[in-house]
């Protein structure tokens, strides 16, 4: 049975939706059918199917891009062959709480997902989980984050983590790490976007994807005027100062989805 917590939490609009900001209760506001787990009141509420954040107004909350407050991670479900992929999540986790930067991710707690997260609430920082409905259980969804946004799809997951996010980061993982990171820069390609998006090429792992563009580059299926503008960092510590040098390079105007992108989501 679903239930609502028991004092109504605040909301701030600005403008059309622009930005809607978390004052007390660790839910938060969306369109559709999701719905959030909230620690603070120990419920699991649906939000109010009548407000809704259509394709117009969905924009990334973001004012100023050279300040990233949120990061993105893309990552394995899985732990991988090598304990350097489970080290560099952890310290990139630590990196990110150290930084007072919210982490943005799937919401699974196994396999790099989990360890990722869970780096970030040990050392005191704040975390927002997406999953979709038929993977809470698949993917054993952490449910003691500050904010657990459950989707009734990917496509609002996908949706829900860019509108979430200053920048994206991939660590280690399969093809559903590889299909969110490249969606991601093709949008990027496609002037959609301008926000950081890296490779954290742990151990080497992005080589043969690095090879491939390179491959596609000397092919000429990604030509000069559609540049595929990705960051790549080979230690954890490299990461957030890329992403920062990044964002303050990126035109300002370009952190949106367009309506029509967004509505094919």
């Amino acid at each position: 049975m679903l239930r609502r917590p028991a004092v109504a939490p605040d909301f701030r609009f600005v403008g059309m939706l622009r930005h809607i900001e978390r004052l007390r209760a660790a839910c938060t506001l969306k369109g559709g059918k999701s719905f959030a787990i909230s620690p603070i009141y120990g419920t699991i509420h649906r939000l109010c199917d009548s407000v809704r954040v259509d394709a117009p107004t969905l924009q990334c909350h973001m004012a100023n891009m050279t300040t990233i407050k949120t990061v993105c991670v893309y990552c394995g479900s899985g732990p991988g062959t090598n304990p350097r992929f489970v080290e560099a999540a952890r310290a990139f986790g630590k990196a990110l709480a150290e930084d007072g930067i919210r982490l943005v991710y799937g919401g699974g707690s196994i396999g790099l997902m989990g360890a990722v997260a869970r780096s970030v609430l040990d050392h005191g920082g704040a975390v927002t989980g997406i999953i979709p409905e038929f993977l809470t259980n698949r993917e054993n969804a952490l449910k003691h984050v500050q904010e657990l946004i459950v989707t009734p799809d990917m496509h609002e997951r996908k949706r829900l983590m860019f509108e979430h996010s200053d920048a994206f980061v991939a660590l280690p993982g399969g093809v559903g790490t590889l299909e969110e990171l490249v969606e991601q820069l093709t949008w990027q390609q496609l002037g959609r976007h301008t926000k950081p998006v890296l490779l954290a090429n742990i151990e080497g792992f992005w080589e043969p994807l690095l090879a491939l563009l390179a491959h596609m580059r000397e092919t000429e299926f990604i030509r000069p005027n559609l540049q595929v503008d990705i960051l790549k960092a080979e230690r954890v510590e490299d990461i957030l100062p890329r992403l920062r040098a990044a964002a303050a390079r990126a035109p300002e105007g370009t952190e949106e989805l367009t309506p029509e992108l967004a509505s094919k989501l």
